[in-house]
């Protein structure tokens, strides 16, 4: 444990009461005794891109469920100044969300917004198996942050529908400048300058894209990303926020891949394999946080 969570903020002398579950993993799992001294972070200010301060416990005693411990002194948390990180997901199968939720936990990102895409396999069952996910995934992160040690409170919204994603998208990059979007997609398309399509009517920005006045046709042509940069140059902005969308086992479809590029995301290929969901999100979200965390070494400085 590199840091354990706080429930609720020390009184006015110091004092923390720690009960429930949480005295059971303090006292029975890490097996802590009177005297020894611990890291805990406690509760943010709400807004997920700013973690509690990071301070040190030290246990006074222990019996009867409940330990009580004090603060001896802050940690001086150095927090690395990046912007924050989300996470679209579409909504994977079987269990590979817990895994996905985890490392993004682990990877510090800001927050995980499943959405069921297109070719979503699992659906989000009824608002009962909704409700237990959510708790599930939020006892995955908080033992994440508890094992990593990570200063961002990862959050995870509600499962969203595409209408709902998008919607967040633009809320993103209302409150954010510069908001950077980035899609995650194998292969490419043809541009405008190599022979493209008319546009699909209703969706701007799509003028160019071969193959895009078939959607919603009976047969659809494969249709990838038409610009690729690399992952640095779309960095250099110095986004005010970035998002990474990931699809589904399947992909995303044609449609759905116009309509993120319609919406201002930038397409990227991570090498020249095909990746689980839940690999891409995990090498997606490693990759930005460290262009982001080296960016004083690697970015153009005028002349």
């Amino acid at each position: 444990m590199k840091q354990f969570l706080l429930s609720g903020p020390p009184d006015r002398d110091g004092l923390v009461r720690i009960s429930g579950e949480d005295f059971h993993y303090l006292a029975h799992v890490r097996r802590l005794k009177t005297g020894d001294r611990f890291n805990a972070r406690l509760p943010g200010s709400g807004d997920p891109s700013v973690p509690g301060a990071l301070v040190t416990l030290e246990l006074r005693s222990l019996g009867r469920g409940v330990l009580n411990a004090v603060v001896t002194g802050g940690k001086g948390d150095p927090v690395p100044g990046l912007p924050p990180i989300f996470l679209f997901q579409a909504l994977p199968k079987g269990s590979k969300m817990d895994l996905i939720v985890r490392q993004a936990a682990e990877g510090a990102l800001t927050g995980v917004v499943p959405f069921t895409a297109e070719r979503s396999i699992a659906r989000g069952g009824n608002p009962g198996d909704e409700g237990e996910k959510s708790r599930r995934w939020g006892r995955i992160i908080r033992e994440a942050l508890q094992q990593s040690g990570s200063s961002t409170p990862t959050s995870l919204h509600s499962l969203l529908d595409e209408d709902g994603l998008f919607a967040y998208w633009e809320e993103l990059r209302a409150a954010y400048p510069s908001a950077l979007g980035i899609l995650l997609h194998q292969g490419a398309v043809e541009s405008k300058e190599s022979g493209g399509g008319e546009g699909v009517e209703g969706i701007e920005g799509t003028e160019g894209i071969k193959g895009a006045e078939e959607i919603g046709g009976a047969e659809v042509s494969p249709l990838f990303p038409l610009v690729k940069a690399s992952l640095h140059r779309y960095l250099s902005i110095a986004p005010g926020v970035v998002v990474l969308a990931v699809g589904p086992e399947g992909g995303f479809s044609p449609a759905e891949v116009l309509r993120f590029m319609a919406a201002g995301f930038r397409p990227f290929t991570i090498g020249n394999t095909v990746l689980r969901t839940e690999t891409a999100a995990l090498y997606g979200a490693a990759a930005v946080r460290v262009i982001l965390l080296e960016r004083g070494s690697w970015i153009q400085k005028p002349r």
